[in-house]
């Protein structure tokens, strides 16, 4: 059996159903109701364990989940993993973990201080415009 036959015979439809929905964040019961009347969430249940779905069926669950039917016929599972194995061990998709930060929380706690300081002196000052203000209407109204 070749590679690709062996691929074949891995690719579980429903699940891969399950997959894209869970994916999406909708609920059996919610592709249920796109679906129509005559689909429940148990229905949905049961299409999800089928491991070939029929072509109509799979036409009209990608129209909803919004994805090629193809990506529901031939997501694998392990294809995926493959990818992503071969992406990880070439480097292409690499983090640099040696990121260093320079940064001095005393210092930041500092600066924080003199802004609230700053913003005190602001509030002060607008206070003693307003006792001074209120003192010349006073003055004026006698």
């Amino acid at each position: 059996m070749s590679t690709s036959q062996e691929m074949t015979k891995h690719i579980h439809h429903g699940r891969n159903i399950k997959r894209f929905r869970e994916m999406l964040g909708i609920k059996q019961e919610g592709l249920a109701f796109e679906l129509g009347g005559e689909w429940s969430q148990k229905r949905v249940s049961l299409l999800e364990q089928k491991e070939v779905v029929e072509q109509e069926i799979l036409d009209q669950v990608a129209q909803i989940l919004k994805v090629p039917t193809e990506a529901i016929k031939n997501f694998s599972e392990e294809a995926a993993i493959n990818i992503i194995a071969s992406t990880l061990n070439d480097n292409a998709g690499s983090i640099n973990n040696n990121c260093t930060i320079n940064f001095n929380p005393i210092e930041k706690w500092v600066e924080a201080l003199d802004e609230n300081r700053k913003l005190y002196e602001r509030l002060l000052a607008s206070e003693q415009e307003k006792v001074e203000l209120l003192k010349r209407l006073f003055e004026n109204s006698k």
